[in-house]
């Protein structure tokens, strides 16, 4: 335990090479970042031109619109949620490199990364699911978005509920002091990054999934929309102040699914 808590203290002679991989984890988490935030513009960009001649949703009817569906989600995820992991991505590779196996610092950054992009891989397969049973009920629209406004007003109530549980408190916590998860859940070697990295995960779902729901409020390829989420994750996740956020989203997530139902 004191060895993880030391990592973060400076004076080090290793701080030079700490910094350099520092700078790449970050290069290498901005890429993705922004690779899967341009193959969603493109996806969009494309659905904007196709609407004319064709249906814009990759309809999961056959085995390949489903695929394309399902990684549409899964790069969706990494877009949405790398940037307010990145702390404890950041955080992981510094106790590696100064405490625990000086010298393989990014094979065990990547192990850590893979096991936490392989549990939103798995939540993405669940939205994919929902997302098909979604068209075959004829409830979605060509933007993607309900067409039900029951439905849509049940997905924020219940975002906006979910806000207030200990369960979503407990999540939050994690993710919002990695130190202590690390402190507390460390495993070393190989296995024990991936490990790490599938847990940590976990609690971000645990966090956010009804956050996801909201997708299908205003549109899952609707990329403002989008971008509001992953911007309210990072607030919610990184800043201060998150009890205010989380009970002012709250409040306006209930209010906006409650006015919705008046509208029935």
């Amino acid at each position: 335990m004191d060895r993880l808590k030391s990592a973060v203290a400076p004076g080090d002679g290793r701080d030079a090479t700490l910094r350099r991989d520092r700078m790449l984890a970050v290069g290498g988490l901005s890429a993705v970042v922004l690779l899967s935030w341009l193959y969603l513009w493109l996806r969009a960009s494309g659905m904007d031109h196709a609407a004319m001649d064709m249906a814009p949703v990759p309809r999961a009817a056959s085995a390949g619109a489903f695929a394309l569906t399902f990684m549409m989600w899964s790069i969706m995820m990494a877009a949405m949620m790398l940037p307010s992991a990145a702390p404890a991505i950041l955080l992981y590779g510094a106790l590696v490199r100064k405490n625990i196996a000086d010298g393989k610092a990014l094979p065990a950054v990547l192990r850590f990364v893979a096991g936490y992009l392989i549990v939103w891989t798995a939540f993405s397969l669940a939205a994919t699911v929902l997302q098909t049973a979604l068209e075959h009920a004829a409830l979605l629209t060509p933007d993607m978005a309900t067409a039900s406004t029951r439905i849509g007003a049940l997905a924020l109530i219940t975002a906006g509920v979910y806000q207030l549980t200990p369960l979503k408190a407990a999540c939050l916590g994690t993710c919002r002091n990695p130190l202590q998860f690390f402190i507390t859940r460390w495993r070393d070697g190989r296995h024990g990054a991936l490990r790490m990295g599938l847990e940590h995960g976990a609690y971000c779902v645990g966090c956010c999934w009804a956050l996801m729901l909201l997708l299908f409020v205003a549109g899952v390829m609707n990329l403002v929309w989008v971008a509001l989420i992953t911007a309210f994750v990072f607030i919610e996740k990184v800043l201060p102040g998150a009890r205010a956020v989380t009970l002012g989203a709250s409040a306006a997530l209930i209010a906006s699914g409650l006015i919705l139902l008046t509208r029935i």
